[in-house]
């Protein structure tokens, strides 16, 4: 909890370097997310109010009840992750928060582009829910799915997957940890390859399709039409791609496209910013998957999140990063 760096003691009031802050993507999703912090803080239950009225629904509802198989839906829970992600945003500004860059995991790039200004919450919204919905019509023209691959390293998978026809590595999470994509067929025979290998073990992922592969290409072309129709600014904290592992500063029409077919490299992105001179990073929305990440790629540096009221009072409590309080 709060700004610690992995294995050292707690940091105090100073602040700890720079800072980026870390928006997470699907899976991170849970039937009662953020329903604590809209209790207690009215720009969170604003936030899900103007979601709500945006997407024709009760997101409070749906992210407090459930139920899971709803809210675990492709195209509700990208919308129900952005609005979280950007409610706990929209708390800490009210506290004075500062970061120096923000990045995302997958769809998590809506928020950190929500966050350093380069793109409307609303325009947000609007994208998200279209990406979900046609995300979820390519993988059921297509139908695939996903798997993490344990005790690898990134070049062994690499290898096997170019061995396997209709197979490719979709997340570089953390050394040792990759999810790759494929047709069901891809997914079996990559498994007994990867076994033989030495890969610990064999994870097949509870999602809705091959995302992050060629499998869901056939979203390009509707969700093109919305992106370059989006109003886009330059980022102001700097934005972090996780497709390109660059800053980026323009393009995201584009880059947004490509990002829906190719990995997410989170790995290679948290050690390039530990050399940019990064050296904290703040997970903001639901559970704590990017935080665990960050401990695995760069235990010397700062991970923590905000998630919950619990998560967010110790935030305030240690005055990192804030300036009210």
């Amino acid at each position: 909890m709060g700004l610690v760096p992995h294995g050292v003691g707690a940091v105090g009031s100073a602040l700890v370097g720079k800072l980026v802050l870390m928006f997470p993507g699907q899976g991170s999703q849970a039937v009662g997310m953020g329903c604590d912090l809209a209790a207690a803080e009215p720009v969170m239950r604003r936030t899900y109010a103007e979601a709500s009225v945006m997407l024709g629904y009760d997101l409070m509802e749906l992210c407090s009840t459930g139920p899971v198989e709803d809210l675990g839906r492709t195209d509700r829970t990208q919308p129900a992750l952005l609005a979280n992600s950007v409610g706990i945003l929209r708390v800490l500004q009210t506290d004075g928060l500062r970061f120096d860059a923000a990045l995302g995991h997958s769809l998590g790039d809506y928020s950190a582009l929500v966050a350093t200004g380069a793109l409307d919450f609303g325009d947000a919204l609007r994208l998200v829910r279209r990406r979900g919905e046609e995300m979820l019509a390519a993988a059921k023209r297509n139908p695939g799915g996903m798997a993490a691959v344990i005790g690898l390293s990134d070049e062994t998978v690499d290898d096997v997957c170019a061995s396997v026809d209709d197979v490719w590595p979709a997340n570089y999470n953390s050394p040792g940890q990759v999810v790759v994509s494929g047709t069901p067929e891809g997914i079996e025979a990559l498994r007994l390859r990867c076994e033989a290998a030495g890969a610990k073990r064999f994870i097949g992922l509870a999602v809705s399709g091959a995302f992050h592969s060629p499998l869901v290409e056939a979203a390009l072309g509707p969700l093109r039409a919305e992106l370059e129709a989006t109003a886009w600014r330059t980022p102001e904290p700097s934005f972090f791609s996780t497709t390109t592992v660059a800053f980026e500063t323009g393009g995201f029409d584009s880059l947004l496209q490509r990002q829906l077919v190719a990995p997410v490299r989170f790995t290679q992105s948290v050690r390039a910013l530990r050399a940019a001179g990064y050296d904290a990073f703040l997970e903001l929305g639901s559970g704590s998957v990017l935080t665990g990440l960050v401990k695995r790629i760069a235990p010397e540096a700062a991970a923590s999140r905000v998630s919950d009221i619990e998560t967010l009072a110790t935030l305030r409590a240690a005055h990192t990063y804030l300036e009210a309080g």
